[in-house]
């Protein structure tokens, strides 16, 4: 059983910043050896990812965050972050964690990240 718990979301301007955490946790898997993501998803709006960072810790970003967001994560607290910096309008949604253990996705909660003026 994989569990992933994400926090840190909240309501900010435009070009303010927010830091987002997963928590993961599971039994009988070294979840180190995964590659990890954020996704997000607006009302209406198909989830997307925004970025991703491997078992070996390259990361990778979408256009839209680029320059804007760091994703990193810590394997000896299984945690799995995303800082955004100068956040836009746009970026409101809900941002989801994620990890593939073979052919099984696994997702949180999500939490709420709100900008507006």
């Amino acid at each position: 059983q994989v569990q992933l718990v994400e926090s840190g979301g909240g309501s900010v301007q435009p070009g303010g910043n927010l830091s987002l955490s997963c928590v993961a946790s599971a039994s009988g898997v070294m979840l180190r050896r995964y590659g990890m993501g954020w996704y997000r998803q607006a009302p209406g709006k198909e989830r997307d990812w925004v970025a991703v960072i491997d078992s070996r810790g390259r990361a990778y970003y979408q256009d839209f965050v680029k320059g804007r967001c760091t994703i990193s994560r810590d394997n000896a607290k299984d945690t799995l972050y995303l800082q955004m910096d100068n956040l836009k309008p746009e970026d409101t949604a809900v941002y989801y964690c994620n990890i593939a253990i073979d052919d099984r996705q696994f997702w949180g909660q999500g939490t709420q990240v709100t900008v507006s003026g």
